[in-house]
């Protein structure tokens, strides 16, 4: 693997080593989200990650941090995987590929050293996060948990119960490297395989801004929803949007 991962816009993602840049990804939390927005996590943790088998990732142009990713090293039923705790990219540098970039490198690095699975969580109701974890990562979920972080007072969480999807990464699994290779999402399903799925409606970026109610209405349908279909075995391996809206493709995990 190389050391460096050169991108359009000369951004270069490669490790932070040195506590400046360590420093540097702290900032970078209060630049992308504001300091009421979130509790920004100490330079320690990135020493802490960088030191024992985690990953702290950096998106540069020239010597400036515009992007970061910080994980975490962990162990499940003896196999480990990385918890992918945070990604920031600076506004400026949105919708140029950045975001991507560092996770193309993330997944290098841990297949570098053998790890198979990298592992985060998202809100299921932002579904650009959705559409770029599923669609174009090739990562599933099959676990949902309410409330994960309790109710906070950033205007991020708008007052709602901070419920999360699981995002698996299967780093060489046939559907990840269909994905990356640019096959649609859900032509690698085998769209002749049964499928539920899981609605969300157009008017959610308006009730996001407008309706709280509405909003935390369609948040505890969706909970029920993932939570019955999960139960039965399905995993969500997609995210599909037309002029109805968005809706999660579900298909049983022991067929995918």
């Amino acid at each position: 693997m190389s050391a460096t991962s050169p991108m359009a816009s000369e951004v270069v993602v490669r490790k932070c080593e040195t506590l400046e840049e360590f420093h540097s990804c702290v900032d970078l939390q209060r630049q992308i989200w504001g300091e009421a927005d979130l509790e920004v996590e100490p330079v320690t943790l990135f020493v802490v990650a960088a030191q024992t088998g985690g990953q702290v990732l950096g998106a540069f142009d020239g010597a400036r941090l515009v992007g970061y990713t910080l994980a975490l090293a962990a162990l499940r039923n003896a196999a480990p995987y990385l918890h992918s705790h945070m990604t920031g990219v600076l506004p400026a540098y949105r919708d140029r590929g950045v975001g991507r970039s560092l996770k193309l490198f993330q997944r290098e690095e841990a297949l570098g050293r053998g790890i198979r699975l990298i592992e985060w969580t998202f809100d299921p109701l932002e579904t650009r996060n959705a559409r770029f974890n599923m669609n174009r990562l090739g990562a599933v979920s099959r676990r949902y948990l309410p409330n994960l972080y309790g109710v906070t007072s950033s205007p991020l969480h708008r007052g709602l119960p901070t419920d999360r999807l699981v995002a698996e990464w299967f780093l060489d699994s046939a559907h990840v490297l269909a994905t990356l290779a640019g096959t649609p999402a859900e032509e690698a399903l085998h769209q002749e395989r049964a499928a539920a799925s899981i609605a969300l409606p157009c008017e959610l970026d308006r009730w996001k801004r407008e309706s709280p109610g509405q909003l935390r209405d369609l948040q505890g349908k969706i909970r029920a929803e993932f939570t019955d279909w999960f139960a039965r075995g399905y995993a969500a391996v997609a995210i599909r949007e037309d002029a109805a809206g968005a809706a999660y493709v579900l298909t049983p995990w022991s067929d995918f």
